[in-house]
């Protein structure tokens, strides 16, 4: 996921407001979780919300606040590709099957949403039957329909205008690009996309050319979501989605300021998974992720919607006074530099970047083990089936640079006294840039001159995310996070390493790697039903990846993440890379 795959920034405009009510909240509790030790006298808990409810509550009202760094890629469920953005899109999205609403691992397990079951699968694993719920409703209280299921999805063959999101069901159900989306369609009704039909109104069929054993996932995802056409403002969409969910957009000022609203057409009978419990929920951003964590711990906001966690500069506030309102998950992504080899071409230039890297420093950059996470030595992370944390190809465990080795590569690649190249990194990630500097330095011992260009955050999927703009600027080193997109290898791996997820806009094959038995071996993985044989598969493509030298791995991150005295039902979901689940949050008034 993104990234997952979401996010950017934005101050508040009701700044004085929040400032104004910041007393009140405090009093509730806001940010002071009651000192130092695990256990403060509230109750609350060091890691109390970590894959546990805490705070268990069915109470309405209130509005939850959020407050981040990072603003989303995009609030278009096709075109969103941030993780905090596929969490937060369950406030105004649903899908036909979605992730359960439980803690920790039980949460990646799939449940009806806007159908009545998680399909009918025919026998050879090609057709997929799913019936509507009756209820459903858009929020001017229009029926759901099978059509409008089938349009969102359509819209995700629409790269050239609203690029950027994941594209699976795009490579699953039309292989061979014949169709070319809903603003491209012929058809009267734009619905020409043959892989998907609708019999009528409640009843939507798939039929894909070749078996996947992780479709249901792919339908999971919020660019499953439907859209209706009336609605559909194209590149505009994620300035005021249209909501099938709980909540609907009341306003939206780009980099600034969220709000969302109940949707009093939306019916709890027909959603068992969304609690529903705030009045209101609001997101501010701001460019100054220090100033964030202040405002946290202040009580001024309950939680960071981006869930990168607590900055250095209050790490230490956090653990030593407010440690029961901080939990400390396993996030299952990974933090990594990756190498673009229409810039660093020569595979043992690549090599020589690996082995002089220290691992310590940049794990020691990242946080710490604690706040950092464990150091990674392969792209594949412990939970993936197919995933061994011990391979380690380039020795990073033991937690030194190899500067012999490194050397040597260079001599390999006709560089002996080392080369120049660019670190590319998001000007709004402190934690990101301290990464940069610390590799810099690892780099510079060994000849290897890297200048570090901050880009703007913001624009991400226009910047690195454009293989053009990557090749002009030069950037021969991104620093990047990744994690699944859903619980296998195709999830976390396909979009990252496979030749035919490269994207001229909103790319995430940063590296370009398009290798024909690494592209061969997804396709026998993706068809295999079997999960430890096709994690097998995923673990010899993972090989090959180290083998291209395309990847340099820093951690297995883990969060130090602030959640305020104020939340009820906290817990952390496997099935969001271990963030909060956001749908079940509710407030303390």
């Amino acid at each position: 996921m993104t990234l997952m795959s979401s996010q950017r920034r934005r101050i508040a405009a009701g700044a004085l407001l929040a400032a104004a009510t910041m007393v009140v909240t405090t009093a509730c509790g806001g940010g002071n979780g009651g000192g130092g030790s695990d256990k403060g006298k509230d109750g609350l808990a060091f890691n109390g919300g970590v894959n546990k409810v805490l705070n268990a509550s069915d109470k309405k009202g209130g509005e939850l606040k959020f407050i981040g760094s990072q603003e989303a890629d995009s609030w278009d469920p096709q075109r969103g590709y941030y993780g905090f953005v596929w969490d937060f899109a369950r406030y105004y999205t649903r899908q036909l099957v979605t992730f359960k609403a439980e803690p920790g691992a039980a949460s990646t397990e799939l449940v009806s949403d806007l159908a009545t079951d998680t399909g009918k699968v025919s026998a050879d694993g090609l057709t997929y039957t799913f019936t509507l719920k009756d209820g459903v409703t858009w929020e001017d209280g229009k029926p759901i329909t099978s059509k409008d299921v089938k349009y969102g999805i359509e819209r995700i063959w629409a790269q050239d205008v609203i690029s950027g999101g994941p594209i699976y069901l795009q490579q699953v159900l039309d292989p061979k690009g014949e169709y070319k989306g809903p603003y491209k369609d012929t058809s009267a009704d734009k619905l020409g996309l043959k892989a998907i039909e609708t019999p009528d109104d409640k009843t939507i069929v798939f039929k894909l050319p070749v078996a996947n054993g992780d479709f249901l996932q792919m339908l999971a995802m919020p660019a499953a979501s439907p859209v209706r056409q009336d609605k559909d403002t194209k590149s505009k969409y994620g300035l005021k989605p249209f909501s099938s969910g709980p909540y609907k957009w009341d306003s939206y000022t780009p980099n600034k300021s969220i709000k969302l609203v109940r949707n009093d057409k939306w019916d709890a009978k027909t959603d068992t998974i969304r609690k529903a419990l705030p009045d209101k929920i609001s997101v501010t951003f701001t460019t100054n992720a220090d100033d964030m964590d202040n405002r946290l711990i202040e009580g001024e906001y309950d939680l960071d919607i981006n869930a990168t966690g607590v900055g250095a500069a209050a790490r230490q506030k956090v653990l030593q006074q407010h440690k029961s309102n901080i939990d400390n998950p396993q996030t299952g992504f990974i933090r990594y530099a990756v190498f673009p080899q229409t810039v660093i071409d020569n595979v043992e230039c690549r090599k020589a970047i690996i082995y002089a890297a220290d691992s310590k420093s940049l794990q020691t950059a990242r946080g710490g083990p604690q706040a950092g996470g464990d150091i990674a030595a392969n792209m594949l992370p412990p939970a993936i089936k197919g995933a061994d944390p011990k391979a380690d190809p380039y020795g990073k465990l033991a937690g030194k640079a190899d500067v012999a080795k490194a050397k040597e590569a260079l001599a390999k690649c006709g560089k002996p006294n080392g080369f120049k190249t660019t670190i590319a990194v998001r000007n709004n990630k402190p934690i990101e840039i301290a990464t940069a500097e610390s590799l810099q330095q690892s780099l510079k011992a060994v000849g290897i001159e890297a200048q570090i260009d901050q880009f703007d955050g913001a624009q991400t999927s226009g910047i690195i995310g454009s293989p053009k703009v990557v090749k002009e600027k030069g950037y021969g080193i991104i620093i990047m996070g990744w994690g699944a997109d859903f619980p296998s290898g195709q999830g976390f791996l396909q979009p990252l390493v496979d030749g035919r997820f490269i994207l001229q806009s909103g790319n995430n094959n940063f590296s370009e790697l398009n290798d024909k038995a690494v592209n061969g071996l997804f396709d026998q993985a993706l068809k295999e039903t079997d999960p430890v044989k096709a994690g097998d598969l995923y673990k010899q493509i993972n090989t090959k990846v180290s083998e291209a030298a395309v990847y340099l791995p820093f951690t297995h991150e883990k969060n130090i993440i602030w959640r305020s005295s104020r939340l009820t039902n906290v817990y952390t979901a496997d099935a969001y890379n271990g963030r909060y689940d956001y749908a079940s949050l509710g407030v303390v008034k």
